[in-house]
């Protein structure tokens, strides 16, 4: 049953590939108001004052910081020996959250990207140490407060939270224990993999996260949990389709995806091969807007965007269209305003 999956997936992908048009790369002709500020790294996150932007040179590579007015790039796990890393947030307090594992395998490399051996750690800011680990696993990126040292995770099937306490100078995490499993969500995404994304910025009560599942495992829906209430809502309604939740606006009202929905009729496609970033709304409408174009050109997309805290600007990355899911080829910066004035004249 594997091989024949396989194969399926195989000539799904020849399909493509065959659809695919040689053409210009997207960084030829960018519009006026998206800027590239570094050429290589992936997974952004802007700093509490959108001066900076935090980002992995590569999955299982050193984290680097970004002055986003001059350009200006400085390393910021060089001064301790590690396996390479595969996220990093800005805590609320400044420090920074490390997703990675403590052995690297070079020839099973993506074993080290299993929930099985990536662990938590926080790097001080002052870059004055080596991360302490806080003694949990994660499966794929965490979820971290803007105002709270709150973060929740994915492990297994089941979503934990918890609180980053400074005992000693040393931080561990306490309080933290599970909010619910994969069961116990609604249909369609009852059942399905799970990757915790935000907590919402004007009500921290409730955590977004995407399912992902459905016939070959390529249709995601954008999820909201309220903890106090115990309650599941969803905001995409995806149905067919490939949402995957990603960065969210400061009003709490709108949040950036990778989406598939200008290329639904490619059933069965590998969701990574036709991403584009859209803005959805969360009101449980399901209502889209599209906001990069660079999977016009089915060589390549834009994916893993996130919003500054003044929600002026959203940085993301741009990659090949077969390139492994979230792996970037640089980083670029939206500013959303000016799109926002000039959408209408594309």
């Amino acid at each position: 049953m594997k091989h024949l999956y396989l194969i399926i997936i195989f000539f799904v992908a020849l399909n493509y590939s065959s659809h695919a048009q040689e053409g210009p790369s997207p960084l030829d002709d960018l519009p006026d108001y998206i800027t590239q500020v570094t050429h290589f790294g992936q997974r952004a996150d802007w700093s509490h004052d959108g001066e900076r932007i935090l980002f992995i040179e590569k999955t299982f590579g050193d984290v680097f910081e970004v002055e986003v007015a001059t350009g200006k790039i400085t390393p910021m796990t060089h001064h301790f020996f590690h396996e390479g890393f595969v996220r990093a947030l800005y805590l609320a307090n400044g420090d920074i959250l490390l997703s990675g594992a403590k052995n690297f395998n070079s020839e099973d490399p993506w074993k080290s990207r299993d929930a099985r051996n990536t662990e938590l750690w926080v790097l001080k800011k002052d870059l004055k140490s080596p991360p302490v680990a806080l003694g949990v696993h994660c499966k794929e990126g965490p979820a971290v407060s803007r105002k709270k040292m709150n973060i929740a995770w994915a492990l297994g099937s089941t979503i934990y939270i918890g609180e980053i306490d400074y005992e000693n100078e040393k931080p561990k995490l306490k309080n933290w224990k599970p909010l619910f499993t994969s069961g116990s969500l609604p249909s369609p995404a009852k059942g399905w993999d799970l990757e915790t994304q935000n907590f919402n910025p004007t009500n921290e009560n409730e955590l977004f996260f995407y399912a992902f599942g459905g016939q070959f495992g390529y249709q995601a829906e954008v999820l909201g949990y309220n903890i106090e209430e115990k309650k599941f809502t969803n905001y995409s309604n995806s149905k067919e389709t490939y949402d995957e939740a990603e960065g969210i606006f400061p009003n709490g009202f709108e949040m950036l995806i990778e989406s598939n929905r200008h290329r639904v009729n490619y059933k069965g496609m590998k969701e990574f091969l036709t991403l584009d970033i859209y803005k959805l709304k969360l009101d449980e409408t399901g209502d889209v807007e599209r906001i990069t174009y660079f999977n016009e050109n089915p060589e390549y997309k834009a994916s893993n965007p996130v919003v500054s805290d003044d929600g002026r600007y959203m940085a993301f990355q741009y990659a090949h269209a077969e390139d492994p899911a979230g792996k970037g080829r640089g980083i670029l910066v939206m500013d959303l305003k000016a799109w926002e004035k000039k959408k209408g004249k594309r």
